[in-house]
């Protein structure tokens, strides 16, 4: 994300090949052709962050040639208020803002992070994720949680809230959520 372009590509491609897994990748896209790219080598989908910010045209221009089930907005929010490139940058738009601007060039999935938590183990912010749920309801939307998952509890939280999934990292590394469990 921070680089503006695709850095890894071949550890994309190497996963989505050698796995049954439905591979997501993002950070440096901010161009139809890198997401075009990507789902040529067998990538699911493409998620666009800064771009969604910064070029809502390119948000739009993807959805609607790839289809809005390839294209998610990854939604990166301190003190809910979005941030970019790779962090470096926070903006003055809310993110629940940013999230009815992207709903309206057929947006349908969304992954929220709160970059506060991010890493942390603190667990997820629960009220920034029941604000943008409810926010976007009424569409149908599709909410991924990010930042802070540390324990099954944030699984469970996140679950009955109704999110449509959760994503886990360090809480793996470390050993304090079992996968399994969680699934």
């Amino acid at each position: 994300a921070k680089a503006g372009y695709p850095v890894n590509t071949e550890i994309y491609r190497s996963i989505a090949e050698n796995t049954s897994l439905k591979v997501e990748v993002g950070g440096g896209i901010r161009t139809p052709e890198t997401i075009a790219a990507y789902l040529e080598l067998g990538i699911a989908r493409g998620i666009l962050g800064s771009g969604a910010l910064k070029d809502p045209q390119l948000v739009a221009d993807a959805g609607e040639r790839f289809g809005a089930e390839k294209i998610v907005v990854g939604i990166d929010a301190k003190h809910e208020l979005v941030a970019t490139e790779g962090w470096l940058e926070t903006s003055d738009v809310h993110y629940i803002d940013l999230a009815l601007e992207m709903i309206k060039v057929g947006v349908t999935t969304f992954i929220f992070t709160d970059i506060s938590k991010d890493g942390t183990l603190s667990g997820v912010n629960a009220e920034q994720l029941r604000k943008l749920r409810d926010a976007t309801a009424q569409y149908g939307c599709n909410i991924v949680a990010s930042g802070g998952v540390h324990t099954i509890d944030d699984i469970i939280i996140c679950r009955d809230l109704g999110l449509y999934g959760t994503i886990a990292g360090k809480s793996l590394y470390q050993g304090t959520l079992n996968l399994r469990e969680a699934i």
